[in-house]
């Protein structure tokens, strides 16, 4: 069955040619010009890469510091027993700061207020006795994005300047943001260049062949618009 398109979504598609293959600069451009939203949508990116997920080493999952930030302002809770990390986490931004016996009581109401959780690693057990009501809502810290870590407070300082996210999927898609469309133009072109260069340098050396199958930018419910990949 065709999806009817709105008349803005008909309206956007007519901007993109489906067809061809855009600079990184060109295709952030497009993007923000065929947003159409009521809201202030993200620029999305997504890279299908040449991946076999069954192997641990081609399993791709991190973060990225983007350089003007993700546009977005993230609620951070941190969990440390510290006294030390807890005054620094503080200092660094962090809205919630509290210890194993607060951090307990939270995740039992389970009231999340709050977008990320960077804790200490001596929390973890705690943390994981909850994770079948943090893991569908992406709440739970792991070392690879950076969230698990003895030092709370420069991870907290890194959240608030703006951090994106990246993990492969079954397909080996990554699916990822470059900022909001409400961003300069340049600014999301520069965030876009930093992900797209962290990308090609996990290349796992177990991978033959092209690694990045395509590339493609788009906005919330844009359409997509393919990059042109240097090889």
């Amino acid at each position: 069955m065709a999806i009817k398109l709105t008349k803005n979504m008909e309206a956007a598609k007519k901007l993109v040619d489906s067809e061809k293959f855009y600079s990184l600069e060109e295709a952030v451009k497009l993007a923000k010009k065929s947003s159409f939203t009521k809201f202030d949508g993200t620029i999305d990116l997504a890279f299908r890469l040449n991946l076999d997920t069954k192997q641990a080493d081609q399993q791709l999952r991190g973060s990225v510091s983007l350089p003007h930030g993700t546009g977005k302002s993230v609620k951070v809770l941190v969990a440390t027993d510290d006294a030390t990390g807890q005054k620094e986490a503080k200092a660094a931004g962090a809205d919630i700061v509290v210890g194993a016996v607060e951090l307990t009581e939270i995740l039992k109401s389970e009231k999340f207020d709050f977008d990320i959780i960077v804790t200490d690693p001596k929390m973890m057990p705690t943390l994981g006795r909850f994770g079948k009501a943090l893991g569908p809502k992406g709440l739970m810290p792991n070392p690879k994005t950076g969230t698990v870590t003895p030092n709370v407070a420069k991870a907290t300082e890194d959240i608030k300047k703006g951090k994106a996210n990246y993990r492969t999927d079954k397909e080996a898609i990554v699916h990822t943001i470059a900022g909001k469309v409400s961003m300069d133009d340049k600014a999301l072109f520069e965030n876009a260049q930093v992900v797209l260069d962290t990308i090609l340098k996990l290349k796992p050396n177990s991978v033959k062949g092209d690694y990045m199958k395509t590339f493609s930018v788009s906005s919330s419910m844009g359409p997509s618009v393919k990059v042109k990949i240097d090889r």
